[in-house]
């Protein structure tokens, strides 16, 4: 077995972990990432499939994510914006399709008034609660204990405005259903993002795209980091504590040992049970880690010989919380002739059509999709569903969450390193939860603390 020797051994190399090489190497440290797949990125994968460029993993670039716009000036990476231009779509209740404009959906004038009501309320929940320490406000343990969709019940009795709002952060983000996480959590999801108002805002959220795909930060890093970066070496122990050499650790795959001071587990806490340690980690660690579980959300890519919705004066966006998609947006390329549509299917919907068979599967959501754009949707040129939660190495989308009443009692302990063990990655993120943004800020965090010696 191979044996090398470094400063700090890094698990995964996702944005989180190259981030954090990147930063040790520049202050004069040596670093080896492992990564147990053939490729970097983590949950950033930009793929061809059947001639189309897709991005199979997280895609968007927000105005706010600062560390990710810095990340893309320092690699030289060309951003362009989402097309937007046109009307939206909304399906009701009675599957009746509306045009629209704007962030609020064309719903009766009690059920807007409700909505409009409800986004003041948690833009003013959400200014209190700090996203670094949402289980420091004090009403973190009440809020904690009743599930999102319990909190919307005591706000409002409209169902649409209830759906609605729900399907911000239930579907579109956490992508749980809105009863299996809390009231905490859901502030947590909006405060990451500046407030829950830029979580509604389709145009502020999903603004730019980078130009050959967000996996080019990755691929960037690693790039640098050059034979830093071992692929296809899957972490099988971590040997650590006081009868390690110079109380370091030792990582172990199947052929390789690195020694090393220091070591930072760079990937979703739900795959940290996936490494077995000696000693064990402590309780704490133990039961922390149970208490959270990924999202489940399908990524469906649909590609058109032409964007044809553009021609009928639509700008792509499009939303319904009783559609099997539950938003859609253009997605097209840039500079590609071809028109690329992308839907969601989240949480018990995607569990509802993997019962069903792959044709089947695929009927079902382009129909959903022909709801919104008509029957041109019903056959593209290339269709590819992204599924995460097939994915050995990640386990779901788009991050991990804690269950209900697991972020006030645990969420303090998160980030807290265990002896020479470190912790780095968007699923432990305050601002920039659950993004790219949020997994450099947490390998730059984790790379300063150890070059600060803590």
């Amino acid at each position: 077995m191979e044996r090398i020797d470094t400063d700090v051994v890094i698990v995964g190399a996702g944005a989180a972990g190259l981030t954090a090489a990147t930063k040790l190497v520049a202050a004069g440290r040596s670093v080896v990432v492992l990564e147990a797949r053939d490729r970097v990125g983590g949950r950033l994968w930009t793929d061809t499939i059947e001639g189309a460029m897709l991005e199979i993993g997280g895609q968007w670039v927000s105005p706010d994510q600062d560390a990710l716009i810095e990340t893309l000036d320092e690699l030289g990476l060309e951003t362009y914006s989402r097309y937007r231009e046109g009307e939206n779509v909304y399906i009701d209740k009675k599957g009746e399709r509306r045009l629209f404009e704007g962030e609020i959906f064309p719903v009766p004038a009690k059920t807007e008034g409700e909505i409009v009501g409800l986004i003041e309320k948690l833009d003013e929940l959400v200014a209190q609660i700090d996203p670094d320490e949402p289980w420091a406000h004090p009403k973190a343990k009440e809020l904690d204990e009743i599930s999102f969709a319990h909190w919307l019940e005591t706000q409002t009795d409209d169902e649409e405005a209830r759906l609605n709002i729900g399907m911000f952060i239930a579907g579109a983000m956490l992508t749980k259903p809105d009863h299996a996480f809390s009231a905490l959590q859901a502030l947590l999801m909006a405060a990451s993002a500046g407030s829950f108002s830029n979580l509604v805002d389709a145009d502020f959220i999903l603004d730019k795209r980078v130009v050959g795909g967000l996996q080019q930060v990755p691929l960037g890093l690693a790039e640098r980091l050059g034979e830093r970066v071992r692929l296809g070496q899957a972490v099988r122990t971590i040997r650590w504590g006081t009868d390690v050499p110079g109380a370091g650790v030792v990582a172990v795959t199947d052929t390789l040992e690195v020694h090393a001071a220091r070591v930072i587990l760079a990937v979703p806490p739900i795959l940290f049970s996936r490494i077995s340690y000696d000693p064990p980690l402590p309780r704490r660690q133990h039961q922390l880690h149970q208490h959270l579980s990924m999202g489940f959300v399908i990524k469906v890519h649909a590609v058109y010989e032409t964007p044809f919705w553009r021609d009928a004066g639509l700008s792509g966006t499009a939303f319904s919380p009783y559609e099997l998609c539950h938003e859609s947006y253009d997605n097209t390329n840039h500079d590609d002739p071809r028109g690329t549509l992308v839907g969601f299917v989240s949480d018990e919907e995607a569990d509802g059509v993997f019962t069903l068979s792959t044709e089947e599967r695929k009927a079902r959501i382009l129909e959903s999709l022909s709801h919104y754009y008509g029957e041109q949707a019903l056959t593209p040129v290339v269709y590819y569903e992204s599924d995460w939660g097939s994915e050995e190495w990640t386990r779901g989308a788009y991050a991990a969450s804690f269950d209900m009443g697991g972020l006030a009692r645990y969420g303090a302990d998160l980030r807290t390193p265990v002896g020479p063990i470190h912790f780095a990655c968007s699923d432990m993120a305050g601002k920039g939860y659950q993004h790219v943004d949020g997994a450099i800020r947490m390998g730059r965090l984790v790379a300063a603390k150890i070059l600060e010696g803590r």
